[in-house]
């Protein structure tokens, strides 16, 4: 066996420890919390002392932060795998006529009193209430929140392109949305669903009450970004919103620091508002809320894409 072959060989023994010792490690949590997590327990789990165990991970923390890294990659891969569209062409016929959003479409007719009227621009006194807070100008204000170049511009064509998606049963029926992108943006919603239901300890280490004292590295947050960009994306090819700007929307327009998709801010409200509701109604049933009230958490869910998409 040359050098390298015995290097790789050890390599290879060496991941498959750091792997065996993480699985015990879930099976931990899964009974005590990651509260109680041991590395001493686990190590004679493994059939190792507790020094040795020190050699695949340094501390609980680095053993902590591996377990974060791999769920956020898990979720990460299920997203992008609910959000790649299908190989085949054949897409299944829908129900509702498609809508159509384009720079010809009634909804980006000229702008009247000043601002745009494209579908989710602000109304006028909200734009200059908002403008004067801010130090702007009304028109940067519309242009900013809408993604529109001029007034009266049609949004830009990545913020209203689609993806054709097969149906769903789950798809909400909003009637003034394309079938497509809702399907798009129900499939991330239960496909995010399925993922935590499978392994709710998985879930909460991510999304739960941060762990007592321990700090996770800042490239853990890399990994994150990749769903929020997949919602972002199925959010940016649903219909412009209809609803006045907030003084939110403003907010993001300064405040975006912590994405870099091109989507205009009234887009980003829109995902952090389906983020934030998902969320809220994953932690709420994983965590036993909604036992003894005998509704169906997956209705709740599309009734809430529902209302985000009629805004």
């Amino acid at each position: 066996m040359t050098e390298s072959e015995g290097q790789g060989s050890r390599e290879r023994y060496r991941a498959q420890v750091r792997e065996e010792i993480k699985q015990h490690a879930w099976r931990q949590i899964a009974t005590a919390g990651v509260n109680a997590l041991s590395l001493n327990a686990i190590a004679k789990q493994v059939g190792m002392s507790g020094p040795a165990l020190y050699r695949y991970f340094a501390s609980r923390d680095d053993l902590i932060t591996a377990l974060i890294r791999d769920a956020y990659q898990s979720l990460a891969d299920t997203v992008r795998a609910a959000a790649t569209p299908p190989a085949t062409t054949d897409v299944p016929a829908l129900a509702a006529p498609i809508a159509t959003t384009s720079a010809t479409s009634a909804s980006v007719a000229a702008p009247a009193a000043g601002v745009a009227t494209t579908a989710g621009a602000a109304d006028t006194t909200a734009v200059t209430d908002i403008a004067a807070g801010a130090g702007a100008t009304s028109a940067a204000v519309t242009r900013a929140i809408t993604g529109t170049t001029t007034l009266g511009a049609a949004v830009p064509a990545a913020a209203t392109s689609t993806t054709p998606a097969p149906a769903t049963t789950n798809a909400p029926t909003t009637p003034n949305a394309d079938p497509n992108t809702v399907t798009d943006l129900a499939k991330l919603a239960h496909a995010i669903r399925d993922w935590a239901r499978a392994d709710p300890q998985r879930y909460f280490l991510i999304y739960g009450t941060p762990v007592p004292g321990y700090h996770a590295p800042e490239d853990t947050t890399a990994i994150s970004t990749q769903v929020m960009t997949a919602l972002l994306d199925a959010c940016a090819a649903l219909p412009p919103t209809t609803t006045p700007a907030t003084h939110f929307d403003i907010h993001l327009v300064t405040h975006r620091d912590w994405t870099d998709h091109p989507a205009p801010a009234a887009t980003l409200h829109r995902a952090l508002s389906f983020w934030t509701r998902l969320h809220g109604v994953l932690s709420l049933e994983l965590a036993g809320h909604f036992t003894g009230m005998k509704f169906d958490p997956d209705l709740l869910i599309t009734d809430e894409l529902n209302a985000l998409i009629d805004q």
